[in-house]
């Protein structure tokens, strides 16, 4: 009892940070002449830092359960790296002109679909009822990934510089230019994730414990690391489709709330997880637009901060074994 009223103080106070981080950035500098454009601008963005934080941390979260791993996120599956294969081939193929043609509904699909699609194929290829290992998993998608980097790369180095140029603003996540109709087609997906989730979310807490531990306490093991595996691709491939790849967030904020929330229960951790992601991702809107003038992006400053964090946790593993 004592440690649930901890979780709950806790997950008040990060609310509450995330309360006056949001008032402080909707409402500074707004007056009667500005407040038509600005007001709307900022109210968006907002709520696409809430959607993405919630997509990271619940990803993370799940990812890190069911590979009762604490350092590997859904990044390691090459997710990023086939979002920016994607568009790498759609301006060396069909040129620029094509990809900003592109942007809204096909470009979404698009990189929606297809990455869902390489996670499904690695998961049910490779999860084999008896024999499965969810590390061949993760292994295979790491290779992908590589892959994917790779002829990436070799077709960028080809590029006109000017288009280059173009595909550059795709390598970094942005919160500035967000077409509302994605916007409402991600929360759509997002919230039927969630509804989907809800009542299966207390099996997550028992598969932490373990496979033969789960599968001896009674869970379903194979049925339900299937539905989390979809579950996970669903809300990695919305996130970076929306705003796109942040690599370091998701390892910064499950591997906090871990320590910050100090319970097994996955509702308490994934709730600490995204309000960490919320004010995390609000500060960093307001130091890139209020400190740096838009001098750099919010990816650089997350992706900084939580590489730093990484190595420190992979620093921290080593002495403990």
């Amino acid at each position: 009892m004592l440690k649930q009223k901890q979780c709950v103080k806790v997950i008040g106070i990060t609310s509450l940070i995330g309360v006056i981080l949001t008032l402080c950035y909707v409402l500074i500098g707004l007056n009667d002449f500005n407040i038509g454009y600005f007001l709307p601008l900022r109210i968006k963005k907002v709520t696409t830092i809430l959607l993405v934080s919630y997509c990271i941390g619940a990803s993370s979260t799940i990812f890190q359960t069911i590979t009762n791993n604490k350092i590997l996120t859904p990044s390691v599956m090459g997710l990023d790296a086939l979002y920016m294969f994607i568009q790498t081939v759609v301006i060396y193929f069909f040129g620029s002109q094509q990809l900003v043609m592109m942007q809204g509904y096909t470009d979404f699909i698009i990189s929606v679909g297809f990455m869902i699609l390489l996670t499904l194929m690695v998961f049910f290829l490779l999860f084999k009822k008896e024999s499965s290992n969810v590390y061949f998993i993760v292994l295979a998608g790491m290779v992908i990934g590589g892959l994917f980097n790779g002829l990436s790369t070799f077709m960028q180095v080809l590029l006109d510089p000017n288009e280059f140029l173009i595909l550059q603003g795709k390598m970094f996540a942005s919160f500035n230019n967000i077409n509302n109709d994605l916007l409402w087609i991600s929360m759509a997906i997002t919230i039927f994730t969630i509804g989907w989730n809800w009542k299966s979310i207390s099996s997550l807490d028992v598969i932490s414990l373990g496979r033969e531990e789960a599968i001896n306490l009674g869970v379903d093991y194979y049925r339900m690391v299937r539905k989390e595996w979809i579950i996970i691709a669903l809300l990695v491939a919305v996130s970076t489709a929306l705003v796109g790849p942040i690599t370091f967030l998701g390892i910064l904020l499950i591997s906090l709330s871990r320590q910050m929330v100090a319970s097994y229960k996955h509702r308490h951790l994934i709730v600490e997880a995204s309000l960490l992601g919320f004010v995390f991702l609000m500060l960093g809107l307001v130091v890139v637009e209020r400190i740096f003038n838009f001098g750099t992006t919010i990816s650089v400053i997350i992706n900084f901060v939580g590489g730093i964090y990484f190595m420190y946790l992979m620093i921290k593993e080593s002495k403990n074994d």
